[in-house]
Formats: C-alpha cells, sequence, structure tokens
C-alpha cells in the first residue's frame, strides 16, 4: 500500500492540469449541468474508513472513494434528488481504474438499466458523451479491474438537466380517502393514487388542516391521537419539482374510547458501523435522530447492535453516541457479531450493564408493558452458528410463554425463520418458529438479513395464515444494505433501504410503520388484533 501511495503522489499534479484542461475544454460545448456534487452517494465497500463514496462527489481532486481492494465486482451510486436525463458521465480515476464497468440508472435505486458499456478503459479520465438515459440514480459498476487493488474515483460527474426545470404541471387530487383501523391512539389512512406527468414522489397528510407527515405510498398510520375523539384529514400530492396538488376530499375519523395501555416503540437490528456523523455516508447517527422523533417508550433491537467484532471499545465509540442515548429505555438482545469479540458477549455486557443485557441472569429474558408480554431471544444458541439448540432456553421460552397471562405477545430475536435475504430461510430456528406459532404469538421481530421485509401472518411452513404471527425483519439500523431476493409467498413488503420500525400498541392491537431516513413512512402495515 505504501508503493501504491506514493505513485499516486507522483502522478496527482499530471491529473489535476489534465483533468482542469478537459473541464475547461468542455465547459463550452453543452448547457446541460452538473447534476452530482454533493449528492448523497452510496457505495458496494469502502478500502478505508477515510476513502468513502462522498468523496467522489465533492469537487475536489485530492480526495476520492476506494472499494474493498481484490474484489469484482464494485459499485458507487449517486442519487441526484430527483429524475433527470443523463447525457455524461465524466469519471477521473485514480491508479486503481476499472478496465470493464457499466453506467447504470434507475428510478428507484433497484432496478437499473445499462446506458454505457466499457470494456477497454485504461484509466485516467474517461469522459463518456452521447449518452442517452434518463432516472432518479446513476451507478458505476465495474466488473473488472484495471490492476491489482480495487476501483478508486477522484471524482464521479453527473451530467444532464433534472426533470424540475420545465416542470410546472401538479399532480391530480388524491381520491378515494378511507379510514382503513382505528384504535384509541391510532388511525390508519389508504387512498388512490394520484398521477403526473413526471411522477408523484410523495404525500402529505393533513390533520385538520395541518400537515402532520407524508408517505412514498398510498398509505399512512397517524399515531399520538387522542381516545374517543374526531380529527378530519385529507392528503395531497407533490412531485419531485415540488408542484402540490389541491387537498383531497376531507373524512372525519373518531378514535375509539377503549384501551388504556397505548404506547410506541422503535425497533431495528444491525444498527453501529464503525463509523461517525462526521462522515455523511455513517448510517446509524440518521437512524438514531429517527427515534428519537418517534420518541417511543421504549427501544427494541434486534441483535447485531456494534460492528465489527463488537468490543467495549467500539460500542463506546459508536454506538454510544447515537442509539446510546437511549439506553435506559434500550430492551437489546445479541447478534451474531456480540460473539466475535474476543470473549464472545463481552463488550455488548459490558456496555449495556447486568440491568439491561442480563435482567433475569440470561441473555434472554421478557418483561410486559400494558397489555403486551416482550420476550428477547439469544438466537445464536440455535441459529447454527455457534452450536445446537441449548435446551435450556427454549425450556425456559416455553414456561415463560405458558405462563404469560397478558393478551398480546412480541417475540424478538436476531435470525428470522423465514428471509428473502442473502441468509436465506433458516432452518435450525424452525424449532422456537413453531413453539411461538403454537403459542398463538402476534409479532415476531428480526435482523440478521439487511433489508426489511414484513409478512403477511404465517404457519408452521412459511405459507400465509391468518391465525400465525406477523414477522418482519428490520435489519435497517446502520450497517450496509443486502440486496433481497425475490420475496416469499407470504411477503408484503420488500425494501432495500435504511429505516426504523414504529410500532403503534393498544391493549389488543399492533400496527407498523416504517419510517425512511427522510422521516416518511416507506411502509405501513394493517391494524392487527391480537390472537388472545
Amino acid at each position: 500500500m505504501i508503493r501504491r501511495f506514493r505513485r499516486t503522489a507522483l502522478l496527482l499534479p499530471v491529473m489535476i492540469v489534465a483533468a482542469l484542461g478537459v473541464a475547461d475544454a468542455t465547459a463550452g460545448t453543452t448547457a446541460d449541468v452538473l447534476l452530482s456534487r454533493s449528492k448523497p452517494v452510496l457505495t458496494s465497500s469502502n478500502e478505508t474508513s477515510t476513502l468513502t463514496g462522498p468523496k467522489a462527489v465533492d469537487g475536489s481532486l485530492t480526495t476520492r472513494w476506494a472499494s474493498t481492494e481484490f474484489v469484482d465486482p464494485q459499485w458507487i451510486r449517486v442519487d441526484l434528488g430527483q429524475p433527470s436525463s443523463i447525457s455524461r458521465v465524466k469519471l477521473n480515476w485514480e491508479v486503481a481504474y476499472a478496465k470493464a464497468y457499466r453506467i447504470e440508472v434507475s428510478d428507484d435505486g433497484t432496478t437499473y438499466r445499462t446506458i454505457k458499456s466499457v470494456t477497454d478503459g485504461n484509466g485516467a479520465t474517461d469522459d463518456l458523451t452521447g449518452l442517452t438515459g434518463h432516472g432518479r440514480y446513476v451507478r458505476v459498476y465495474g466488473t473488472v479491474r484495471g490492476t491489482s487493488y480495487g476501483y478508486s474515483l477522484w471524482e464521479l460527474e453527473v451530467y444532464g438537466t433534472a426533470d424540475s426545470g420545465d416542470d410546472t404541471e401538479a399532480p391530480t387530487v388524491p381520491t378515494g380517502l378511507t379510514s382503513t383501523g382505528v384504535t384509541a391512539t391510532t388511525a390508519a389512512l389508504a387512498w388512490t393514487a394520484s398521477t403526473d406527468n413526471r411522477g408523484v414522489t410523495a404525500y402529505d397528510v393533513l390533520r385538520n388542516g395541518v400537515v402532520v407527515g407524508s408517505s412514498a405510498t398510498t398509505q399512512y398510520s397517524d399515531s399520538g391521537l387522542t381516545a374517543n375523539t374526531a380529527y378530519q384529514y385529507s392528503v395531497r400530492a407533490r412531485d419531485a419539482a415540488g408542484n402540490q396538488s389541491a387537498a383531497s376530499a376531507a373524512i372525519t375519523v373518531t378514535t375509539s374510547a377503549t384501551g388504556t395501555g397505548n404506547f410506541v416503540l422503535a425497533a431495528a437490528g444491525d444498527i453501529a458501523d464503525q463509523c461517525t456523523a462526521s462522515s455523511s455516508s455513517c448510517i446509524h447517527p440518521k437512524t438514531a435522530a429517527l427515534v428519537e422523533r418517534i420518541a417511543p417508550a421504549n427501544v427494541i433491537t434486534m441483535g447485531d447492535n456494534q460492528y465489527d467484532d463488537a468490543h467495549l471499545s467500539d460500542f463506546q465509540n459508536y454506538y454510544a453516541k447515537t442509539w446510546g442515548r437511549f439506553k435506559s429505555i434500550t430492551k437489546p438482545i445479541p447478534g451474531n457479531h456480540e460473539t466475535y469479540d474476543d470473549t464472545p458477549f463481552a463488550g455488548y455486557e459490558q456496555y449495556f450493564g447486568s440491568a439491561i443485557a442480563k435482567p433475569q441472569g440470561k441473555r434472554y429474558y421478557s418483561w410486559e408493558k400494558g397489555n403486551w408480554h416482550f420476550v428477547g431471544l439469544d438466537s445464536n444458541d440455535f441459529s447454527g452458528e455457534n452450536g445446537l439448540a441449548e435446551p435450556e432456553q427454549i425450556t425456559w421460552l416455553r414456561n415463560d410463554l405458558a405462563n404469560n397471562t397478558k393478551g398480546c405477545v412480541l417475540v424478538y430475536l436476531h435470525h428470522p425463520r423465514y428471509s428473502s435475504g442473502s441468509h436465506g430461510d433458516n432452518p435450525s430456528v424452525a424449532p422456537v418458529w413453531d413453539l411461538l406459532v403454537d403459542a398463538k404469538v402476534d409479532l415476531i421481530l428480526n435482523g440478521h438479513d439487511h433489508h426489511y421485509e414484513r409478512f403477511l401472518p404465517q404457519a408452521k411452513d412459511g405459507s400465509v395464515d391468518s391465525n400465525g404471527p406477523v414477522q418482519i425483519i428490520g435489519g435497517t439500523g446502520g450497517k450496509d444494505l443486502y440486496t433481497p431476493n425475490a420475496g416469499h409467498d407470504a411477503t408484503a413488503k420488500l425494501l432495500k433501504t435504511y429505516g426504523v420500525l414504529k410500532l403503534t400498541m393498544t391493549d389488543n392491537t399492533f400496527q407498523s410503520s416504517l419510517i425512511g431516513l427522510d422521516n416518511r413512512v416507506l411502509d405501513a402495515s394493517p391494524t392487527y388484533t391480537c390472537h388472545s
């Protein structure tokens, strides 16, 4: 590595002069605008904590992004913020360049279209003009490295025209607004989608004429309401250019008078990477801000609280500075990364302390709030990663559920029984899953796979069964996301995104919402009634 950096230092003055010359030569030949400068960036990997994606769009030829070395493929993606027509992409490569790569565009950050393929790259600067593409996201997808290192860019520049430049047409007014479920403190809403010449980006929800939230979908759940109270709701649509429709016809929703144990929880797994808020690509400070806005009664974590090896120093340097603000109300469980400490679980137990990490003397425990019974499990015992199931924990779980007197039950464990993520289904968890189905557990939360997946109620075999539990994978707290596979038959929503689960609980119902980094509701479940 030392030799590589010396070589880079020798080339840098030449590269700066050459790059500036190209910029000057082309500056007056196109009316296209530089769209990518300082925009949000995601990457497949970073070689170090200083060689991160945002360095490739900061306008400086002395800072750069670099991927993990010796691995193909790798990619860097820039979010332009709104749909745009792409005509030119300029890549200023460091010594570690791509011999073969694709320029891809996407409307949603998930499905991509190739607008340019390069198979004979030789480094230096690639100025790709005459492109024809349209989308919000632009990705450089490297497939063959030009050196034995990884991929590295001094600058990634995307040129074109943003759709908002000439868009003055507002979306149509949403129709069909209706209430799909009401409790003493919540109102679930749904409506018919609006149309727009460029596409609707979000819906604002108004309560009594004031905006109380927004949603990227045609569903929203409003919470924190007063029992036995009438509220008036309407919805309006927005597009990427900022045009907004008139508000829909209003409806009146009256909350129920029943229920005395209502509260809100926040939940996520796979949380604190080894980064801080000083890096714009660091996610766990942003998800912690979501928790703060949710203002929950308690915080549930579904394991892998701290990466990579969960030493005490890691917890203190990273998790403690973000999600640690909620330590006193947190009900955590460990994931597999908590076992990677020199002494497994040592950092986890030392950071949280025995009163939080082992409140009943074990890393699994139960607690209660309102009419809800909560069970946190240490699924490392039966995940297949650390041996066979310990009879002690399963015996304890069976007795704990049998002695429960509450009407609703939520169980959380790191490893999911069913998953459309890269880890996939986990047969080792089947004995526990079957026990939870037999006990008529209402809601099961998991992490481990770094995506969001909400299932319809399931039977033991994973098929849809209204008598079974609702399972939600929320490995979205901050660590790098995984690309999920095709959903299961019981999958209700599948997203590759960061966010925090907001759980709204009453004496006999629950409703979940996924809150994205922009504070929008990315998914909202129906309001379910507990089995008991």
